[in-house]
Protein backbone atom coordinates (compact mmCIF):
# COMPACT_ATOMS: atom_id res chain seq x y z
CA UNK A 1 0.00 0.00 0.00
CA UNK A 2 1.43 3.12 -0.73
CA UNK A 3 1.30 5.80 2.08
CA UNK A 4 1.46 9.53 1.80
CA UNK A 5 1.28 12.39 4.36
CA UNK A 6 -1.55 15.27 4.41
CA UNK A 7 -0.27 18.37 5.37
CA UNK A 8 -2.74 21.14 6.02
CA UNK A 9 -2.21 24.80 7.13
CA UNK A 10 -3.99 25.33 9.83
CA UNK A 11 -3.48 29.60 9.42
CA UNK A 12 -5.07 29.52 6.01
CA UNK A 13 -1.91 31.23 4.85
CA UNK A 14 -2.12 33.85 7.54
CA UNK A 15 1.44 32.65 9.33
CA UNK A 16 3.27 32.79 5.90
CA UNK A 17 2.13 36.65 5.97
CA UNK A 18 2.82 38.07 9.86
CA UNK A 19 5.26 35.32 10.99
CA UNK A 20 8.37 37.23 10.26
CA UNK A 21 6.58 40.68 11.48
CA UNK A 22 5.23 38.53 15.13
CA UNK A 23 8.27 36.09 15.67
CA UNK A 24 10.84 37.49 13.77
CA UNK A 25 11.32 34.40 12.03
CA UNK A 26 9.29 33.36 8.81
CA UNK A 27 7.25 30.34 9.70
CA UNK A 28 5.28 29.12 5.81
CA UNK A 29 2.66 27.33 7.90
CA UNK A 30 1.12 26.31 10.93
CA UNK A 31 1.00 22.43 10.09
CA UNK A 32 -1.25 19.78 10.90
CA UNK A 33 -0.48 16.10 9.30
CA UNK A 34 -2.33 12.86 8.59
CA UNK A 35 -1.51 9.69 7.45
CA UNK A 36 -3.16 8.70 4.70
CA UNK A 37 -3.63 4.67 3.23
CA UNK A 38 -5.90 2.32 1.81
CA UNK A 39 -8.37 4.64 1.27
CA UNK A 40 -8.23 6.04 4.98
CA UNK A 41 -6.96 8.98 6.31
CA UNK A 42 -5.79 8.54 10.26
CA UNK A 43 -5.02 11.96 12.55
CA UNK A 44 -4.97 12.75 15.84
CA UNK A 45 -6.90 15.59 17.54
CA UNK A 46 -9.64 14.56 19.92
CA UNK A 47 -8.08 11.03 20.03
CA UNK A 48 -7.35 9.08 16.98
CA UNK A 49 -9.49 9.55 14.20
CA UNK A 50 -10.50 7.71 10.90
CA UNK A 51 -11.85 9.47 8.39
CA UNK A 52 -12.26 9.55 4.47
CA UNK A 53 -8.81 10.98 2.68
CA UNK A 54 -9.58 14.71 2.94
CA UNK A 55 -12.72 14.86 4.16
CA UNK A 56 -11.98 16.22 7.42
CA UNK A 57 -13.02 19.61 8.81
CA UNK A 58 -9.41 20.96 7.77
CA UNK A 59 -10.65 20.79 3.94
CA UNK A 60 -8.47 20.22 1.26
CA UNK A 61 -4.39 19.56 2.56
CA UNK A 62 -1.77 21.74 1.55
CA UNK A 63 0.62 19.70 0.48
CA UNK A 64 0.56 15.74 -0.16
CA UNK A 65 3.90 14.12 0.55
CA UNK A 66 4.54 10.81 -1.06
CA UNK A 67 6.07 8.17 2.33
CA UNK A 68 6.57 5.12 0.56
CA UNK A 69 5.05 1.73 0.65
CA UNK A 70 4.48 -0.54 3.45
CA UNK A 71 3.93 -4.42 3.44
CA UNK A 72 2.58 -4.79 6.24
CA UNK A 73 -0.66 -7.20 7.09
CA UNK A 74 -3.75 -4.48 7.61
CA UNK A 75 -4.71 -6.61 11.09
CA UNK A 76 -0.72 -6.06 12.03
CA UNK A 77 -1.47 -2.24 11.28
CA UNK A 78 -4.71 -2.12 13.15
CA UNK A 79 -3.62 -3.65 16.10
CA UNK A 80 -0.70 -1.32 15.98
CA UNK A 81 -3.01 1.51 15.63
CA UNK A 82 -4.70 0.13 19.09
CA UNK A 83 -1.58 0.76 20.64
CA UNK A 84 -1.40 4.43 19.60
CA UNK A 85 -4.91 5.37 20.74
CA UNK A 86 -3.81 4.44 24.45
CA UNK A 87 -1.04 6.78 23.96
CA UNK A 88 -2.88 9.74 21.80
CA UNK A 89 -5.59 9.97 24.10
CA UNK A 90 -7.98 12.99 23.74
CA UNK A 91 -6.40 14.43 27.03
CA UNK A 92 -2.63 13.81 25.89
CA UNK A 93 -3.35 16.47 23.13
CA UNK A 94 -0.94 18.79 23.52
CA UNK A 95 -0.23 21.94 21.26
CA UNK A 96 3.61 21.88 21.54
CA UNK A 97 4.87 18.78 22.85
CA UNK A 98 2.06 15.89 21.87
CA UNK A 99 0.51 16.86 18.78
CA UNK A 100 -1.43 15.74 15.71
CA UNK A 101 2.54 15.90 13.82
CA UNK A 102 4.00 14.03 16.78
CA UNK A 103 1.05 10.98 15.69
CA UNK A 104 1.96 11.11 12.02
CA UNK A 105 5.99 10.79 12.45
CA UNK A 106 5.54 7.65 15.14
CA UNK A 107 2.99 6.00 12.30
CA UNK A 108 5.13 6.95 9.64
CA UNK A 109 7.81 5.23 11.40
CA UNK A 110 5.83 2.04 11.73
CA UNK A 111 4.69 1.97 8.37
CA UNK A 112 7.92 2.79 6.09
CA UNK A 113 10.87 2.94 8.34
CA UNK A 114 10.82 7.17 8.24
CA UNK A 115 9.57 10.04 10.06
CA UNK A 116 7.71 12.89 8.60
CA UNK A 117 9.92 16.29 7.24
CA UNK A 118 11.81 17.78 10.15
CA UNK A 119 10.57 21.00 9.67
CA UNK A 120 7.18 19.98 10.36
CA UNK A 121 7.96 18.51 13.80
CA UNK A 122 10.34 21.40 14.76
CA UNK A 123 7.86 24.07 14.07
CA UNK A 124 6.61 23.48 17.76
CA UNK A 125 10.31 24.46 18.95
CA UNK A 126 11.07 27.49 16.16
CA UNK A 127 8.34 28.71 17.85
CA UNK A 128 8.97 28.60 21.78
CA UNK A 129 12.34 29.44 21.03
CA UNK A 130 11.03 33.82 20.18
CA UNK A 131 10.19 35.89 22.97
CA UNK A 132 6.35 36.14 21.18
CA UNK A 133 5.86 32.57 21.19
CA UNK A 134 6.69 31.58 24.66
CA UNK A 135 4.50 35.03 25.96
CA UNK A 136 1.81 33.55 23.72
CA UNK A 137 2.04 30.34 24.26
CA UNK A 138 -1.12 29.50 26.53
CA UNK A 139 -3.63 31.72 24.00
CA UNK A 140 -2.24 29.85 21.12
CA UNK A 141 -2.54 26.30 21.97
CA UNK A 142 -6.12 27.18 23.66
CA UNK A 143 -6.63 28.68 19.76
CA UNK A 144 -5.09 25.84 18.10
CA UNK A 145 -6.99 23.01 20.19
CA UNK A 146 -10.06 24.27 19.10
CA UNK A 147 -9.21 23.76 15.33
CA UNK A 148 -7.65 20.41 15.91
CA UNK A 149 -10.17 18.84 18.20
CA UNK A 150 -13.16 20.28 16.79
CA UNK A 151 -15.66 17.86 15.54
CA UNK A 152 -15.61 15.82 12.37
CA UNK A 153 -18.55 15.35 10.13
CA UNK A 154 -20.34 12.41 10.45
CA UNK A 155 -20.40 12.08 6.92
CA UNK A 156 -16.47 11.77 7.26
CA UNK A 157 -16.12 8.86 9.36
CA UNK A 158 -16.28 5.01 7.46
CA UNK A 159 -18.77 2.90 8.74
CA UNK A 160 -17.56 0.80 11.64
CA UNK A 161 -18.31 -2.67 9.40
CA UNK A 162 -15.89 -1.25 6.49
CA UNK A 163 -13.00 -1.37 8.84
CA UNK A 164 -13.12 -4.02 10.69
CA UNK A 165 -14.09 -6.08 7.40
CA UNK A 166 -9.91 -6.74 7.29
CA UNK A 167 -9.48 -7.57 10.92
CA UNK A 168 -12.88 -10.36 10.41
CA UNK A 169 -10.10 -12.01 8.36
CA UNK A 170 -6.79 -12.20 10.75
CA UNK A 171 -6.64 -15.45 12.50
CA UNK A 172 -5.38 -13.10 15.77
CA UNK A 173 -8.61 -11.72 15.98
CA UNK A 174 -11.99 -12.24 17.44
CA UNK A 175 -13.63 -11.65 14.05
CA UNK A 176 -17.13 -13.30 12.99
CA UNK A 177 -15.74 -15.76 10.45
CA UNK A 178 -13.89 -19.43 10.64
CA UNK A 179 -12.80 -20.94 7.50
CA UNK A 180 -14.79 -18.51 5.40
CA UNK A 181 -17.95 -19.27 7.60
CA UNK A 182 -19.59 -16.44 9.68
CA UNK A 183 -20.13 -18.10 13.19
CA UNK A 184 -22.89 -16.92 16.27
CA UNK A 185 -25.37 -16.58 13.69
CA UNK A 186 -28.34 -18.74 13.01
CA UNK A 187 -28.16 -20.79 9.54
CA UNK A 188 -31.19 -20.65 7.31
CA UNK A 189 -31.22 -24.11 5.23
CA UNK A 190 -33.09 -25.24 2.78
CA UNK A 191 -31.28 -27.74 0.45
CA UNK A 192 -30.65 -31.11 1.95
CA UNK A 193 -26.99 -31.20 0.67
CA UNK A 194 -26.18 -27.56 2.40
CA UNK A 195 -27.40 -29.13 5.61
CA UNK A 196 -25.09 -31.92 5.67
CA UNK A 197 -22.30 -29.87 4.61
CA UNK A 198 -22.99 -27.84 8.38
CA UNK A 199 -23.86 -30.70 10.00
CA UNK A 200 -20.21 -32.64 9.29
CA UNK A 201 -18.70 -29.19 10.24
CA UNK A 202 -19.98 -29.74 13.36
CA UNK A 203 -18.96 -33.26 13.68
CA UNK A 204 -16.21 -32.80 16.27
CA UNK A 205 -18.82 -30.47 18.54
CA UNK A 206 -22.43 -30.52 18.64
CA UNK A 207 -25.13 -28.70 16.09
CA UNK A 208 -29.10 -27.75 16.27
CA UNK A 209 -31.55 -28.02 13.96
CA UNK A 210 -34.37 -26.01 14.79
CA UNK A 211 -37.79 -27.18 11.98
CA UNK A 212 -39.91 -24.26 11.63
CA UNK A 213 -42.71 -22.99 9.48
CA UNK A 214 -44.22 -19.80 8.16
CA UNK A 215 -47.56 -21.16 9.27
CA UNK A 216 -46.27 -21.52 13.00
CA UNK A 217 -46.94 -18.53 15.29
CA UNK A 218 -45.47 -20.58 18.31
CA UNK A 219 -42.00 -20.69 16.05
CA UNK A 220 -41.79 -16.85 16.13
CA UNK A 221 -41.66 -16.67 20.19
CA UNK A 222 -38.40 -18.64 20.41
CA UNK A 223 -36.59 -16.56 17.24
CA UNK A 224 -34.95 -14.55 19.67
CA UNK A 225 -33.72 -16.70 22.35
CA UNK A 226 -32.10 -19.11 19.55
CA UNK A 227 -30.62 -16.46 17.91
CA UNK A 228 -29.18 -15.75 21.07
CA UNK A 229 -28.07 -19.08 21.92
CA UNK A 230 -26.28 -18.71 18.69
CA UNK A 231 -24.27 -15.94 19.31
CA UNK A 232 -23.52 -17.07 23.00
CA UNK A 233 -22.48 -20.59 21.13
CA UNK A 234 -19.84 -19.00 18.62
CA UNK A 235 -17.55 -21.38 16.72
CA UNK A 236 -18.57 -23.99 19.91
CA UNK A 237 -21.79 -25.03 17.33
CA UNK A 238 -23.74 -25.04 14.50
CA UNK A 239 -27.54 -23.56 15.07
CA UNK A 240 -29.24 -24.11 11.71
CA UNK A 241 -32.90 -22.88 11.23
CA UNK A 242 -34.50 -25.02 8.38
CA UNK A 243 -38.53 -24.00 7.25
CA UNK A 244 -40.31 -26.96 6.99
CA UNK A 245 -42.62 -24.73 3.99
CA UNK A 246 -39.36 -24.41 1.45
CA UNK A 247 -37.50 -27.61 2.68
CA UNK A 248 -39.67 -30.88 1.95
CA UNK A 249 -36.90 -32.69 1.37
CA UNK A 250 -34.97 -31.72 4.87
CA UNK A 251 -39.08 -32.41 6.68
CA UNK A 252 -39.34 -35.79 4.85
CA UNK A 253 -35.91 -37.55 5.69
CA UNK A 254 -36.13 -36.00 9.08
CA UNK A 255 -40.21 -37.37 9.41
CA UNK A 256 -41.05 -33.85 10.93
CA UNK A 257 -44.39 -33.54 11.81
CA UNK A 258 -45.31 -30.62 13.91
CA UNK A 259 -43.58 -27.44 14.45
CA UNK A 260 -41.60 -26.51 16.11
CA UNK A 261 -39.35 -29.55 16.33
CA UNK A 262 -35.56 -29.14 17.41
CA UNK A 263 -32.98 -32.26 16.71
CA UNK A 264 -29.74 -32.09 18.40
CA UNK A 265 -26.56 -33.73 17.00
CA UNK A 266 -23.62 -33.88 19.44
CA UNK A 267 -20.02 -35.45 17.81
CA UNK A 268 -22.03 -36.45 14.96
CA UNK A 269 -24.68 -38.64 16.29
CA UNK A 270 -28.08 -37.51 16.51
CA UNK A 271 -27.99 -36.85 20.78
CA UNK A 272 -31.94 -35.49 21.22
CA UNK A 273 -35.13 -34.52 19.53
CA UNK A 274 -38.21 -32.39 21.30
CA UNK A 275 -41.50 -30.62 19.88
CA UNK A 276 -42.87 -27.37 21.58
CA UNK A 277 -42.24 -23.94 21.66
CA UNK A 278 -40.38 -23.88 25.35
CA UNK A 279 -38.18 -21.14 25.74
CA UNK A 280 -36.82 -22.46 28.89
CA UNK A 281 -36.70 -25.50 27.62
CA UNK A 282 -34.79 -24.47 24.24
CA UNK A 283 -32.05 -22.92 26.56
CA UNK A 284 -31.31 -25.08 29.00
CA UNK A 285 -31.24 -28.39 26.28
CA UNK A 286 -28.80 -26.40 23.99
CA UNK A 287 -26.70 -24.87 27.19
CA UNK A 288 -26.35 -28.84 28.15
CA UNK A 289 -25.25 -30.19 24.51
CA UNK A 290 -22.49 -27.14 24.96
CA UNK A 291 -21.28 -28.40 28.46
CA UNK A 292 -21.23 -32.21 26.80
CA UNK A 293 -19.72 -31.01 23.73
CA UNK A 294 -17.01 -28.82 25.30
CA UNK A 295 -17.00 -30.16 29.11
CA UNK A 296 -14.98 -27.97 31.20
CA UNK A 297 -11.35 -28.46 32.24
CA UNK A 298 -10.56 -30.01 35.36
CA UNK A 299 -8.24 -27.69 36.64
CA UNK A 300 -11.39 -25.17 36.59
CA UNK A 301 -13.13 -27.08 39.29
CA UNK A 302 -10.57 -26.46 41.71
CA UNK A 303 -9.56 -23.09 43.77
CA UNK A 304 -6.71 -21.15 41.76
CA UNK A 305 -7.02 -17.72 41.90
CA UNK A 306 -3.71 -16.85 40.91
CA UNK A 307 -3.59 -19.42 37.40
CA UNK A 308 -7.37 -18.68 37.11
CA UNK A 309 -6.73 -15.06 36.49
CA UNK A 310 -5.62 -13.44 33.15
CA UNK A 311 -1.97 -11.92 33.49
CA UNK A 312 -1.56 -9.28 30.72
CA UNK A 313 1.04 -7.01 32.88
CA UNK A 314 4.51 -8.66 31.36
CA UNK A 315 7.51 -8.32 33.70
CA UNK A 316 10.11 -5.55 31.75
CA UNK A 317 13.24 -3.88 32.77
CA UNK A 318 12.91 0.03 32.69
CA UNK A 319 15.46 1.12 35.16
CA UNK A 320 18.48 3.49 33.61
CA UNK A 321 21.91 3.08 34.40
CA UNK A 322 24.23 6.22 34.36
CA UNK A 323 23.66 6.77 30.40
CA UNK A 324 26.88 8.58 29.45
CA UNK A 325 28.84 6.25 31.66
CA UNK A 326 27.27 3.23 29.57
CA UNK A 327 27.92 5.02 25.95
CA UNK A 328 31.39 5.75 26.90
CA UNK A 329 31.86 2.13 27.00
CA UNK A 330 31.16 1.68 22.97
CA UNK A 331 34.44 3.70 22.70
CA UNK A 332 34.68 4.89 18.89
CA UNK A 333 31.25 4.28 18.37
CA UNK A 334 30.04 6.58 20.91
CA UNK A 335 29.73 9.40 18.32
CA UNK A 336 28.20 7.74 15.92
CA UNK A 337 24.88 9.04 14.76
CA UNK A 338 22.55 5.96 15.69
CA UNK A 339 24.13 5.84 19.31
CA UNK A 340 23.52 9.31 19.65
CA UNK A 341 19.94 9.89 18.53
CA UNK A 342 19.09 6.27 20.86
CA UNK A 343 20.72 7.78 23.52
CA UNK A 344 18.82 11.42 23.13
CA UNK A 345 15.77 9.61 22.99
CA UNK A 346 16.18 7.09 26.22
CA UNK A 347 17.20 10.60 27.98
CA UNK A 348 14.00 12.34 26.65
CA UNK A 349 11.81 9.64 28.11
CA UNK A 350 13.00 9.90 31.32
CA UNK A 351 13.29 13.93 31.83
CA UNK A 352 9.52 14.18 29.97
CA UNK A 353 6.56 12.85 29.77
CA UNK A 354 7.31 9.48 28.07
CA UNK A 355 5.07 9.76 25.10
CA UNK A 356 6.14 12.99 24.06
CA UNK A 357 9.38 11.96 23.29
CA UNK A 358 10.15 11.88 19.53
CA UNK A 359 10.68 8.21 18.35
CA UNK A 360 14.71 8.32 16.92
CA UNK A 361 15.26 7.23 13.16
CA UNK A 362 14.78 3.38 13.85
CA UNK A 363 16.08 2.11 11.02
CA UNK A 364 19.40 3.39 11.50
CA UNK A 365 19.56 2.01 14.78
CA UNK A 366 18.81 -1.07 13.74
CA UNK A 367 21.67 -1.44 10.91
CA UNK A 368 23.74 0.08 13.75
CA UNK A 369 23.07 -2.88 16.11
CA UNK A 370 23.25 -5.76 13.41
CA UNK A 371 26.20 -4.24 12.09
CA UNK A 372 27.78 -4.09 16.05
CA UNK A 373 26.67 -7.86 16.47
CA UNK A 374 28.83 -9.20 13.56
CA UNK A 375 31.45 -6.59 14.22
CA UNK A 376 32.14 -6.01 17.79
CA UNK A 377 33.57 -8.83 20.19
CA UNK A 378 30.99 -10.20 22.74
CA UNK A 379 32.64 -8.49 25.60
CA UNK A 380 32.14 -5.21 23.87
CA UNK A 381 28.65 -5.59 22.61
CA UNK A 382 26.59 -5.27 25.85
CA UNK A 383 26.03 -1.53 26.37
CA UNK A 384 24.77 -0.78 22.77
CA UNK A 385 22.10 -3.78 23.56
CA UNK A 386 21.34 -2.28 26.88
CA UNK A 387 20.63 1.18 24.99
CA UNK A 388 17.88 -1.42 22.92
CA UNK A 389 16.83 -2.65 26.17
CA UNK A 390 15.64 0.78 27.22
CA UNK A 391 14.38 1.79 23.85
CA UNK A 392 11.97 -1.19 23.78
CA UNK A 393 9.74 -0.15 27.29
CA UNK A 394 8.66 2.34 24.50
CA UNK A 395 5.19 0.70 22.77
CA UNK A 396 5.78 2.47 20.00
CA UNK A 397 9.97 0.89 19.52
CA UNK A 398 8.68 -2.48 20.27
CA UNK A 399 6.03 -2.25 18.09
CA UNK A 400 8.22 -1.31 15.03
CA UNK A 401 10.44 -3.73 16.02
CA UNK A 402 7.31 -6.24 15.94
CA UNK A 403 6.49 -4.97 12.31
CA UNK A 404 10.56 -5.24 11.27
CA UNK A 405 10.46 -7.35 8.30
CA UNK A 406 11.99 -10.62 9.63
CA UNK A 407 12.63 -9.17 12.47
CA UNK A 408 16.03 -9.03 12.02
CA UNK A 409 17.56 -6.92 14.41
CA UNK A 410 15.86 -8.68 17.36
CA UNK A 411 16.99 -12.09 15.63
CA UNK A 412 20.82 -10.80 15.37
CA UNK A 413 20.66 -10.46 18.56
CA UNK A 414 19.00 -13.91 20.23
CA UNK A 415 21.55 -15.73 17.91
CA UNK A 416 24.67 -13.68 19.14
CA UNK A 417 24.19 -14.91 22.64
CA UNK A 418 22.73 -18.57 21.47
CA UNK A 419 25.91 -19.04 19.60
CA UNK A 420 28.28 -17.63 22.27
CA UNK A 421 26.69 -20.50 24.72
CA UNK A 422 28.46 -20.64 28.28
CA UNK A 423 31.03 -18.35 26.59
CA UNK A 424 28.67 -15.40 26.66
CA UNK A 425 30.24 -12.89 29.07
CA UNK A 426 27.86 -12.14 31.93
CA UNK A 427 26.92 -8.51 30.99
CA UNK A 428 25.75 -9.58 27.04
CA UNK A 429 23.32 -12.24 28.65
CA UNK A 430 21.37 -10.59 31.45
CA UNK A 431 20.83 -7.55 29.51
CA UNK A 432 19.78 -9.82 26.53
CA UNK A 433 17.52 -11.90 28.45
CA UNK A 434 16.04 -8.14 29.95
CA UNK A 435 16.05 -6.71 26.44
CA UNK A 436 13.88 -9.78 25.84
CA UNK A 437 11.36 -9.17 28.60
CA UNK A 438 11.19 -5.90 27.07
CA UNK A 439 10.01 -7.00 24.07
CA UNK A 440 6.26 -8.19 25.62
CA UNK A 441 5.70 -4.24 26.18
CA UNK A 442 3.76 -4.08 22.96
CA UNK A 443 1.22 -6.76 22.76
CA UNK A 444 1.47 -6.87 18.84
CA UNK A 445 4.87 -8.34 19.46
CA UNK A 446 4.07 -10.63 22.23
CA UNK A 447 1.86 -12.51 20.12
CA UNK A 448 4.35 -12.69 17.37
CA UNK A 449 6.89 -14.25 19.43
CA UNK A 450 4.89 -17.16 20.37
CA UNK A 451 3.22 -17.87 17.38
CA UNK A 452 6.19 -17.65 14.91
CA UNK A 453 8.66 -20.32 15.16
CA UNK A 454 11.49 -18.54 14.08
CA UNK A 455 11.04 -16.06 16.88
CA UNK A 456 9.93 -18.41 19.32
CA UNK A 457 12.91 -21.01 19.20
CA UNK A 458 15.79 -18.46 20.02
CA UNK A 459 13.46 -17.25 22.72
CA UNK A 460 12.91 -20.73 24.63
CA UNK A 461 16.88 -21.65 23.62
CA UNK A 462 17.63 -18.08 25.45
CA UNK A 463 15.48 -19.09 28.09
CA UNK A 464 16.85 -22.68 28.53
CA UNK A 465 20.13 -22.06 28.37
CA UNK A 466 20.41 -19.05 31.08
CA UNK A 467 18.11 -21.01 33.67
CA UNK A 468 20.55 -23.21 34.12
CA UNK A 469 23.51 -20.29 34.84
CA UNK A 470 25.16 -21.70 38.11
CA UNK A 471 27.51 -18.91 38.63
CA UNK A 472 24.99 -16.25 38.76
CA UNK A 473 21.50 -15.90 40.10
CA UNK A 474 20.49 -12.62 38.96
CA UNK A 475 20.41 -14.39 35.43
CA UNK A 476 18.22 -17.06 36.04
CA UNK A 477 15.66 -14.06 38.05
CA UNK A 478 15.65 -12.66 34.54
CA UNK A 479 15.03 -15.76 32.81
CA UNK A 480 12.49 -16.90 35.42
CA UNK A 481 10.77 -13.26 34.24
CA UNK A 482 11.12 -14.23 30.66
CA UNK A 483 9.62 -17.57 31.48
CA UNK A 484 6.63 -16.30 33.15
CA UNK A 485 6.30 -13.40 30.38
CA UNK A 486 5.91 -16.50 27.99
CA UNK A 487 3.88 -18.29 29.90
CA UNK A 488 1.73 -15.57 30.76
CA UNK A 489 0.58 -14.28 27.46
CA UNK A 490 0.15 -18.07 26.27
CA UNK A 491 -2.04 -18.57 29.38
CA UNK A 492 -3.97 -15.16 28.75
CA UNK A 493 -4.54 -17.05 25.21
CA UNK A 494 -5.82 -20.16 26.29
CA UNK A 495 -8.41 -18.59 29.05
CA UNK A 496 -10.18 -16.68 26.24
CA UNK A 497 -10.74 -19.80 24.43
CA UNK A 498 -8.67 -19.32 22.06
CA UNK A 499 -5.94 -21.94 20.20
CA UNK A 500 -2.32 -22.14 22.18
CA UNK A 501 0.11 -19.06 20.70
CA UNK A 502 2.90 -21.56 21.55
CA UNK A 503 2.94 -24.92 19.80
CA UNK A 504 2.91 -27.90 21.83
CA UNK A 505 6.36 -28.99 21.33
CA UNK A 506 8.08 -25.27 22.26
CA UNK A 507 5.53 -25.77 25.49
CA UNK A 508 7.61 -29.13 26.45
CA UNK A 509 10.32 -28.03 25.61
CA UNK A 510 10.16 -24.62 27.81
CA UNK A 511 8.46 -26.62 30.65
CA UNK A 512 10.79 -29.26 31.14
CA UNK A 513 13.98 -26.66 31.55
CA UNK A 514 11.36 -24.95 33.84
CA UNK A 515 11.05 -28.31 35.83
CA UNK A 516 14.91 -28.76 35.73
CA UNK A 517 15.69 -25.28 36.55
CA UNK A 518 13.19 -25.62 39.86
CA UNK A 519 15.36 -28.77 40.87
CA UNK A 520 18.28 -27.08 41.15
CA UNK A 521 17.50 -23.49 42.26
CA UNK A 522 18.35 -23.26 45.97
CA UNK A 523 19.42 -19.41 46.07
CA UNK A 524 17.03 -17.38 44.92
CA UNK A 525 13.46 -17.12 46.07
CA UNK A 526 12.66 -14.19 43.56
CA UNK A 527 13.78 -16.43 40.98
CA UNK A 528 12.26 -19.57 42.48
CA UNK A 529 8.30 -17.61 42.50
CA UNK A 530 9.01 -16.91 38.95
CA UNK A 531 9.69 -20.47 37.88
CA UNK A 532 6.85 -21.77 40.13
CA UNK A 533 4.49 -19.71 38.36
CA UNK A 534 5.42 -20.14 34.67
CA UNK A 535 5.10 -23.48 35.37
CA UNK A 536 1.34 -23.40 36.74
CA UNK A 537 0.56 -20.86 33.90
CA UNK A 538 1.94 -23.61 31.34
CA UNK A 539 0.44 -26.54 33.10
CA UNK A 540 -2.83 -25.05 33.68
CA UNK A 541 -6.02 -25.58 31.56
CA UNK A 542 -3.18 -27.62 28.83
CA UNK A 543 -4.95 -30.67 27.01
CA UNK A 544 -5.78 -33.93 28.86
CA UNK A 545 -4.14 -36.24 27.49
CA UNK A 546 -1.27 -33.85 25.95
CA UNK A 547 2.39 -33.94 25.96
CA UNK A 548 2.27 -30.75 28.48
CA UNK A 549 0.66 -33.51 30.96
CA UNK A 550 3.22 -36.47 29.64
CA UNK A 551 6.49 -34.47 30.63
CA UNK A 552 4.76 -33.34 33.81
CA UNK A 553 4.68 -36.99 34.81
CA UNK A 554 7.82 -38.19 33.11
CA UNK A 555 10.30 -35.74 35.11
CA UNK A 556 7.86 -36.10 38.16
CA UNK A 557 6.89 -32.37 38.23
CA UNK A 558 4.54 -32.77 40.80
CA UNK A 559 7.22 -33.78 43.38
CA UNK A 560 9.44 -31.62 42.20
CA UNK A 561 7.19 -28.61 43.07
CA UNK A 562 6.05 -29.78 45.72
CA UNK A 563 9.30 -30.12 47.47
CA UNK A 564 9.94 -26.56 46.71
CA UNK A 565 6.25 -24.98 47.23
CA UNK A 566 3.19 -25.89 48.36
CA UNK A 567 1.58 -25.97 44.79
CA UNK A 568 0.03 -29.39 44.59
CA UNK A 569 -3.12 -28.08 44.22
CA UNK A 570 -1.81 -27.59 40.15
CA UNK A 571 -1.75 -31.30 39.92
CA UNK A 572 -5.10 -32.41 41.12
CA UNK A 573 -8.05 -32.94 38.55
CA UNK A 574 -5.10 -34.44 35.67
Amino acid sequence: MDVELYVYDLSKGLARQISLQLLGTQIDAVYHTSIVFGGKEYFFGHGVWTTYPGATHHGRPMEIVKLGRTELPTEVIMEYLESLKIVYSAESYDLFLHNCNNFSNDFAMFLVGKGIPEHITSLPQTVLNTPFGQMMKPQLEQEVRGMTQAPTPPSAVPRRSSDSASASTSPHTNGSTTNGQTIGVVRNVTQLHVLESYLESAKNSCAVIFFTSATCPPCKIVYPAYDELAAEAGDKAVLIKVDTSQAYEIASKYQIRATPTFISFLKGEKESEWVGANESQLRGNVRLLLQMAHPPHPHTQLRLPTLQKHHRHPVTYSKIPPIDKLVAKLGSCSTDPAVVSLKNFISARETTFAANAPLPPLPSISAFIQSAVKTMPPTSLFPIIDLFRLALVDPRVCSYYAGEPSHSTVLSVLSAVNSAADKCPYTLRIVTVQMACNLFASPLFSSQLLSKPSLATPLIHLVASSLLDTSHAQIRVAASSLAFNIAARNHVQRLDGKEDLLVEDTQVELLASLIEAVGKEEESKEGMKGLLLAIGLLAYAAPVGGEVRDVCELLEAKGVVEGKKGLSMIWRGW
